[in-house]
């Protein structure tokens, strides 16, 4: 399982390494904020683009495929960055990037699932926890490399990192064949009730995650924090999910994923109708932990979710979905609520976000009545090596 777990953190190491060195690019080749953004968001949509369109590959027989493609992918795309000097091949490199760890990562979320399915939210939490690590790692590491060596040596380093893991996965077993799919559309997929309340658990939680970004550092900032605080209330969000996701996987596979996923988004909803109503600074950061804490338990416990309902020959395509659901609604929540924020501040935003929450949670509720039972995933037969 380890070395499904390295595959995951090495892919989000170099998704997160760009944020860091937006600024430089922008130094070193003239960049403005608009073409920061589309570098950035480039990678987002692809990959979108690849959990949607690309993901039901890996139920079809091609996991390996997958897996090593989107290694590929990810190596080029970081040699092409330090090879880059224009905008467009930059933008490039983005997008295969997001190509190459949309098709990789709900392929092995599969092998994570499939190899051991007696115990789905243990390993979907700890595979969570190297995503988590290598996005808050991958940032540090690139700015550490390029203050060291200069700009294009955090790129080469990753690509060279790419290229090694790929190299690697010639001794290592990529097979997770189950029976064939039949012939139909994946959005079949929505017609499941209990998959559908788990994707709109998923808008409930990434409403706060487009919030977040958008405007977290300037809520703080009106309220008088220096960067240094805010840049540590970040971190301090990612750590716990890091070190409590496994403990979140397994009480969502005891207790029932919706029944856990319901308990910690509601509790973020209040966490963020919070953050509309107190002045305070520091009432906000202990929210925030309170927050962390929660989602600690909402994102293992809505893959948990996906793994159980999702049919055994669709479960990458599934996990694909909940990926993709993700990313649009964050990217649609981002863009929306930087414009309320300027225009009505923080109280119509937060609680307007807060009001959407519980609307989905509700709807996830009832959709997913068969979630809120204990489950008990069914044993995979696995091919032998």
């Amino acid at each position: 399982m380890r070395r499904y777990f390295l595959l995951t953190g090495a892919l989000s190491l170099g998704y997160g390494s760009i944020y860091t060195l937006l600024a430089d690019l922008r130094d070193a080749y003239g960049f403005t904020e608009s073409q920061l953004g589309l570098i950035a968001g480039a990678g987002f949509f692809a990959g979108f683009a690849a959990q949607v369109g690309l993901a039901r590959q890996a139920d079809r027989g091609h996991t390996a495929t997958m897996v090593r493609g989107g290694l590929a992918l990810a190596a080029v795309a970081m040699l092409g960055c330090a090879l880059a000097e224009q905008l467009w091949a930059f933008v490039l490199a983005r997008v295969l990037l997001g190509l190459g760890s949309g098709m990789a990562g709900p392929a092995l979320r599969r092998l994570v699932i499939l190899r051991a399915p007696e115990d789905v939210g243990s390993n979907l939490g700890r595979q969570m926890s190297w995503d988590i690590t290598g996005f808050v790692l991958g940032p540090l590491l690139a700015a550490v490399l390029a203050e060291a060596g200069g700009l294009r040596v955090p790129f080469f380093a990753f690509g060279l990192l790419f290229v090694v893991l790929l190299v690697q996965t010639a001794n290592l077993d990529l097979r997770a064949t189950v029976d064939e799919p039949p012939p139909a559309a994946d959005a079949g997929l929505l017609r499941n009730r209990s998959l559908l309340a788990t994707l709109v658990a998923s808008i409930a939680f990434y409403v706060t995650i487009g919030v977040f970004e958008s405007v977290w550092s300037v809520l703080l900032r009106d309220h008088g924090a220096e960067t240094w605080l805010i840049g540590l209330t970040l971190s301090l969000f990612t750590v716990p999910m890091i070190f409590l996701a496994p403990i979140g996987g397994r009480v969502a596979q005891r207790r029932g994923p919706l029944r856990t996923v319901a308990f910690s988004i509601g509790l973020a909803t209040l966490c963020t109708f919070s953050y509309g109503v107190f002045d305070a600074l520091w009432v906000l950061l202990a929210f925030s932990l309170v927050h962390a804490f929660a989602d600690s338990f909402t994102m293992p416990g809505n893959q948990v979710a996906v793994a159980i309902a999702a049919p055994r020959h669709r479960l990458a395509a599934a996990q694909g979905l909940l990926g993709a659901t993700g990313l649009a609604t964050a990217g649609i929540v981002g863009l929306v609520a930087g414009a309320v924020y300027e225009h009505a501040g923080p109280f119509p935003l937060f609680t307007s976000a807060a009001a959407v929450m519980a609307l989905c949670l509700g709807a996830a509720l009832y959709l997913g009545r068969d979630l809120l039972v204990v489950p008990v995933p069914e044993p995979v037969e696995m091919i032998k090596p």
